[in-house]
Formats: C-alpha cells, sequence, structure tokens
C-alpha cells in the first residue's frame, strides 16, 4: 500500500467493497459498534481517517470534499477496488456523495446515514454561532450532540462524544470540514445519478431528519429508499448499532 494513501481499518473477508466515511465529530472507530455485528464473509469493509483526523492528524490538506474524493478514490485503486460501495455518516455522507460525482461508474451503491445534502445545510445566523463556536468550544460540541439526539441520552455519552471528538481531529480541519460541509454545494454533480442510494435517519434527529431527505436524496436519486430508525438520532451506529447494520447490509446485498 503507497504510503500517500490514507490511514484505515480493513474489516471483513467478503468480496463486496464497502468504503465507509465518519461524520465531523468522529473518526473511523465510529463505525465500531456497528462492524461489530457485520457479515464478514459478504463484505470487506475499508474504514479511513481523513486529513487532519485520527492516525492522519498530522496529514495537513485543504480539507474538502473534493480532496477527500481524491483521498478516497486512492484508497479503493490501492485495494484494488475497481468498484465498491459507499457508507457515509452526516458529513461523510456528503463525501461520499462528492465520490459518486467524481467516479459515478465506480460506485455500486450508496448509502447515507443521517448523511448531509450535497447541497450543505442552511444554517441561520443562532444555528451557525453555534456550530462555529464548536470548533473551541466543547460546551457547543455538547449541546450540537444532544440536540442532535433528541436531548434524551446519558450525559456519560455525550462527554465521551466531546471527548473524543477534540481527541481525534485538529482544529484547523474541524473548523474547515464544517466549512465545506455546511456551504458548499454541489447538488448539480450528483442529481440524476442511477446509483442505487439508501438513506437512514434517526427520528429523534432534528435537523438531518426524513423531511430533509425526502425534500434532497428521494428527489435527487431516482429510486432510492428512506428507512426511519425509531429509536436512533443522528448517532445511529451508537444508538441502534444491530439495526443500523441490518438496514445496511439488506440494502448493499441486493445492489447491483
Amino acid at each position: 500500500m503507497a504510503d500517500d494513501v490514507l490511514p484505515h481499518t480493513l474489516h471483513g473477508s467478503g468480496p463486496r467493497g464497502v468504503i465507509a466515511l465518519h461524520g465531523w465529530f468522529g473518526d473511523r472507530t465510529s463505525f465500531a459498534p456497528m462492524l461489530a455485528h457485520a457479515d464478514t464473509d459478504a463484505f470487506t469493509y475499508a474504514v479511513p481517517d481523513y486529513r487532519g483526523y485520527g492516525d492522519a492528524r498530522e496529514r495537513r490538506g485543504e480539507y474538502t470534499a473534493e480532496e477527500v474524493a481524491a483521498d478516497v478514490l486512492a484508497l479503493a485503486d490501492g485495494l484494488g477496488w475497481e468498484s465498491f460501495s459507499l457508507v457515509g455518516h452526516s458529513m461523510g455522507g456528503k463525501f461520499a456523495q462528492r465520490v459518486l460525482a467524481e467516479a459515478p461508474d465506480r460506485v455500486r451503491a450508496l448509502v447515507g446515514v443521517s448523511p448531509v445534502p450535497a447541497s450543505g445545510v442552511p444554517f441561520d445566523e443562532a444555528a451557525w454561532g453555534l456550530f462555529s463556536r464548536a470548533v473551541t468550544d466543547p460546551a457547543a460540541r455538547r449541546t450540537i450532540v444532544s440536540m442532535t439526539t433528541g436531548d434524551r441520552l446519558p450525559g456519560p455519552w455525550l462527554d465521551r462524544m466531546v471527548s473524543h471528538s477534540l481527541e481525534c481531529s485538529t482544529e484547523p480541519a474541524f473548523a474547515a470540514y464544517l466549512e465545506d460541509w455546511a456551504r458548499g454545494d454541489f447538488r448539480a454533480d450528483v442529481v440524476g445519478r442511477g446509483v442505487p442510494a439508501l438513506a437512514v435517519v434517526g427520528a429523534n434527529d432534528p435537523a438531518l431528519s426524513a423531511e430533509v431527505m425526502r425534500a434532497t436524496w428521494m428527489e435527487w436519486f431516482p429510486g432510492a429508499e428512506l428507512r426511519e430508525l425509531a429509536d436512533a438520532g443522528h448517532y445511529a451506529m451508537d444508538e441502534v448499532p444491530l439495526a443500523l447494520t441490518a438496514e445496511v447490509e439488506a440494502f448493499l446485498s441486493k445492489a447491483r
């Protein structure tokens, strides 16, 4: 494997390759609760860290969706995967759409777990202030995690999410990725793509809800499917890992 390929974890030995892309508050370990229940005979999952995150914390970059897409395609090339499926959580869902835009013939299926749309997020002034403060303010990060999971989860879990996010990312990367995923708009590059697409959302996530998916993913991707998990918010990998794994793998199993 070339030295410039993103640090990543391989899980499973199945014939179907899947690249899983983490969200703003996580790194590649975010998928561990889900992958603990994965079908390792059917799938091989490759889970990378982005530049500025996890084991790539010291790897400098522009911290954009385009850069992540290029790095993901380099990873696929290094693995010898001519085609693969994509699973992206939150910010990673937007990055997965950028990979699709760059290499549509290589993507077998697209799964977004509470995915940020390719059009970004239309924050009002107050919300943008909160998310911007999260770059340097742990309390703002805790507010965001609690809000996007319905203000219903235990405090120690919220604290661990915040602590991990602070440890696993650099401030420059965290800030630049926010600007990119929230305000970047490349919907014109993905609308009408015929790839099999699934959006999985949590019923307790007020931000990236089923309503948002109906106005974006379900309009953009012909034949797209939508699943809403009743007991989840924004972090289904932690909240309902068994249900999430079942939905994702059932969908990927029937993709071309």
